[in-house]
């Protein structure tokens, strides 16, 4: 083959899941469906629509914090989410 073996010089890709819905986290996916970000609790990547809501439906909490970390803590019973700041 001319020009060498190129398969070396591949970069290894390992693929992302959401930890709350389980589905990929593709960039020409979830680009334009709001993205994803990482959880602060949890420090996983997720869905953007993953992440737990603030007082309205469309804003965040923050520090952001996933759907399922936030599930735990109301389980638990912990009050760190009334500390918790609601963002855009």
């Amino acid at each position: 083959m001319a020009g060498g073996d190129w398969e070396p010089m591949l970069l290894g890709i390992k693929p992302q899941t959401c930890r709350v819905c389980g589905k990929g986290l593709y960039r020409n996916v979830t680009l334009f469906r709001g993205g994803w970000s990482r959880c602060t609790v949890c420090d996983e990547f997720v869905h953007y629509s993953c992440l737990a809501r603030g007082r309205f439906k469309f804003l965040k909490v923050r520090p952001r914090v996933c759907k399922a970390c936030q599930a735990e803590r109301e389980r638990l019973g912990t009050t760190e989410t009334a500390m918790l700041a609601v963002g855009s």
